[in-house]
């Protein structure tokens, strides 16, 4: 059996060999909404804003309830979908966790 402390990964940034725990705590990335609170897959947010949504011709109201979003690699973006809309991209400065 092998521990996680027994796995190594190469850091191609660094050019150096790293313990795995490290790598894996460089990478996380805290997503934040407009009030600075800290996002993860499967919350709910609120829009802060009226948006009007390309390519659907309709307008999301402020106030609306998103529920399970996923994160993305971006963490100015989360993925979502709202009952109209499937494939729904958000910015996180116009969401609110609720």
């Amino acid at each position: 059996m092998s521990d996680q402390s027994d796995e190594w990964i190469y850091d191609e940034a660094s050019g150096e060999w790293r313990p795995a725990s490290e790598v894996a705590a460089d990478q996380a990335v805290e997503v934040r909404d407009a009030a600075g609170n800290i996002l993860s897959d499967g919350d709910s947010v609120v829009l802060t804003k009226d948006l009007k949504v390309k390519g659907a011709g309709q307008t999301l109201k402020q106030g609306t309830v998103i529920r399970s979003i996923r994160l993305t690699d971006n963490p100015e973006e989360i993925d979502c979908r709202h009952d109209t809309i499937k494939g729904l991209v958000l910015r996180t400065e116009f969401v609110k966790k609720r």
